[in-house]
């Protein structure tokens, strides 16, 4: 005789539907870094950890040497941490005005159409806008190696605005070209894309007032998260 006894399917508990599901966050677990130098070891950053989910922005403060950018390049995948983990569950950008990237020999025209073919963009929208806001004319079809510095970051800011990340990383500089260039930079990024996530690395500790929830406080490799921020900007002034 058939055996009629049948089994229950087993379907994934909510629970374990829920671990499925990349967290609409970018989170540093435990970041370390160590450099090997001539005169030993440096560990830059050491055990850092915090998270930024969508929509939400923190600053990074801290003095010269306190591992702002080694942090910020970490997050951004252009160096490797010693141990620890960045977790990216949202698209993240490249720093902004980090104009490092492009290939030199290429014209600024053949960066974006390179860019816009990696990211699955449509080009021609994307030049249109890349060559709009950067305000460089003709020298979009120059190559690269000639732009001085301030036209690498105008054309590395405006592509990547053009991608619409849903977090951008900012190390230092936010603000690029003349004063009327800068005021453009500012409504762009704070007022049209105020629901984007941000990391700042900056200087200023009244800029991360005005525009974040959160701050990063990094002393010594290790890093404190503090949500009052005032408290933070004191703490920033005794570094």
């Amino acid at each position: 005789m058939q055996n009629l006894e049948t089994t229950t399917p087993e379907f994934p508990s909510a629970r374990s539907a829920e671990t499925t599901i990349p967290e609409r966050c970018v989170e540093a677990a435990n970041i370390v870094k160590v450099f090997e130098g001539d005169h030993g070891t440096v560990r830059a950053l050491n055990g850092v950890s915090f998270r930024v989910g969508a929509g939400e922005r923190i600053g990074i403060l801290g003095g010269n040497g306190s591992g702002k950018s080694t942090l910020i390049r970490i997050l951004a995948g252009v160096l490797l941490p010693t141990s620890g983990e960045v977790r990216r569950g949202l698209t993240l950008s490249w720093p902004l005005a980090l104009g490092g990237g492009f290939e030199g020999q290429l014209t600024g025209y053949d960066n974006v159409r390179f860019l816009s073919r990696l990211y699955g963009l449509p080009f021609r929208e994307t030049f249109d806008y890349v060559a709009d806001f950067s305000e460089l004319g003709r020298h979009m079809y120059m190559p690269v190696r000639f732009y001085s510095d301030g036209m690498r970051m105008r054309l590395a800011f405006a592509l990547s605005l053009a991608m619409n990340f849903e977090c951008y990383l900012i190390d230092e500089v936010i603000l690029v070209g003349d004063r009327r260039f800068q005021l453009k930079c500012h409504d762009e990024l704070f007022g049209k894309r105020s629901s984007c996530g941000m990391i700042m690395a900056v200087h200023d500790a009244g800029v991360i007032k005005e525009f974040c929830q959160s701050a990063l406080i990094l002393k010594g490799g290790r890093g404190r998260v503090l949500s009052d921020l005032s408290l933070a900007e004191r703490i920033y002034g005794t570094l």
